[in-house]
């Protein structure tokens, strides 16, 4: 009989891809709900009913799904394999990005229940930082699983505060030229 291990490994692997594609749209979907919520009526109405219905599906359809099932393989994985891997100090620190990420995720969920309720916390521009910590983790752990190596590890994190501090940048830039546009458009009218 064939070794799981591979079968698992690919399914978890698949599930991880299917939680970050629903973690990225999710919050880009808050972005939007946000900013249609400074809208006027009857697009501001319309807009977040539809916002509203295509977060619940996404969220419940494939977001909870995919974490759950990427926690089951993941955990099948960790029974399979040998265990002088398990305390393996690269291992270890992915395991800690993990528990960070089912806590985004549990923050995405408290946005989400209020997003249902017609509460808008978050300003568009606090949830596209927001949106960014998913590939924070997401960088982090791929590398961490892929160097298996703590000194790798070290040049990652360089790496990736350079990659932030590089994102950041961008946002920033980002909003300042839509506030140009904005603005610009705005005297336009006038």
């Amino acid at each position: 009989m064939t070794h799981p291990f591979p079968y698992l490994l690919a399914l978890h692997i698949i599930f991880v891809v299917t939680w970050f594609a629903g973690l990225f749209y999710i919050v880009r979907l808050f972005i939007y709900h946000a900013e249609a919520d400074k809208m006027e009526e009857p697009s501001k109405s319309i807009l977040q009913k539809q916002y509203k219905l295509m977060e619940k599906r996404l969220w419940y359809g494939i977001t909870w799904p995919s974490m759950i099932l990427t926690g089951i393989f993941g955990g099948w994985i960790v029974w399979e394999i040998p265990s002088w891997y398990l305390p393996q100090a690269y291992f270890i620190l992915k395991l800690c990005f993990v528990g960070g990420l089912v806590l985004y995720h549990m923050e995405c969920h408290v946005m989400f229940k209020n997003l249902q309720k017609d509460v808008v916390k978050y300003s568009s521009f606090k949830l596209r930082l927001w949106n960014e910590v998913a590939t924070i983790f997401l960088f982090s752990i791929v590398f961490l699983i892929v160097l298996k190596s703590n000194t790798g590890f070290v040049y990652g994190i360089i790496g990736l505060l350079i990659f932030s501090g590089t994102l950041l940048l961008a946002l920033r830039l980002y909003k300042k030229s839509r506030e140009k546009k904005e603005n610009k458009e705005i005297t336009t009218e006038n």
